[in-house]
């Protein structure tokens, strides 16, 4: 029995070859990138160095002064007025921004700190803060049973580093590839690079080097005359021996 010839009418009702071999490639390349590991090795981009791990960073902050003020006393202290005058100073070397004074709202001191405001302005003045630098705020503390106090705010630019106690990966033996490289733990050195940004004096110290101040022009005359009369030019220290150890019981 012969099969019938397919008419013209069927090979045209058939899809073309190729759009459907184009399609099993493209499923084909989609299942293999499908099956590749997503895994990343970031063991390499993991600093040994504990300065590149924990780097010191310069940012703005807060220098804040707390003034406490009793709820029957509307004046400061002698130690009160010369912690504002200190403050004051501080904020003409390392101020970035103006002060903002906080004053105590609905608590039991509330009144004798607003008393207390005026004086602290009058302090600020009086050490060189113009007025305009200054501005004044009211706060409400949690628990308004309290005394609150007065806060004076100014922001600097701090020295920060850290968070420290961080331990991504365990210090002995363990299936994870970190413990096979013999690198130092995440956590080492953080704790000085802490350290260090909290006792700098100038942040900006750990940037740039400062400018180099006038010479001290008496002493740099007095060398000079020295080493022309060819005679030493070393400071003479007066009892310069008393440090030694005594010679008693020799």
């Amino acid at each position: 029995m012969m099969r019938p010839r397919p008419t013209l009418a069927a090979f045209r009702r058939r899809p073309p070859a190729l759009p459907r071999i184009l399609l099993l490639l493209a499923a084909a390349a989609a299942t293999s990138g499908c099956m590749m590991s997503t895994r990343q090795e970031t063991t390499g981009s993991i600093p040994t160095d504990y300065r590149l791990r924990h780097p010191i960073s310069i940012r703005e902050g807060e220098h804040t002064l707390e003034v406490f003020v009793g709820a029957r006393r509307g004046e400061l202290t002698p130690v009160q007025r010369a912690e504002v005058a200190a403050f004051a100073g501080t904020w003409r070397r390392e101020a970035t921004g103006g002060i903002v004074v906080e004053v105590p709202t609905a608590t039991p001191n509330a009144r004798a700190a607003a008393a207390a405001l005026r004086e602290i302005r009058a302090i600020l003045a009086s050490a060189g803060v113009p007025a305009r630098s200054i501005a004044t705020r009211k706060y409400q503390p949690y628990d308004p049973g309290v005394l609150a106090t007065v806060r004076l705010i100014y922001p600097k630019m701090v020295a920060q580093a850290g968070p420290c106690g961080l331990w991504p990966h365990d210090l002995g033996p363990t299936l994870d590839t970190q413990y096979n490289h013999n690198a130092p733990y995440w956590n080492l050195g953080c704790a000085n690079q802490r350290n260090l940004a909290a006792m700098v004096a100038n942040p900006a110290d750990l940037v740039q080097p400062r400018a180099e101040t006038p010479v001290y022009a008496e002493r740099r005359t007095t060398v000079l005359d020295k080493f022309r009369k060819g005679e030493n030019t070393a400071t003479n220290v007066q009892n310069a021996d008393n440090g030694k150890i005594s010679d008693v019981g020799k």
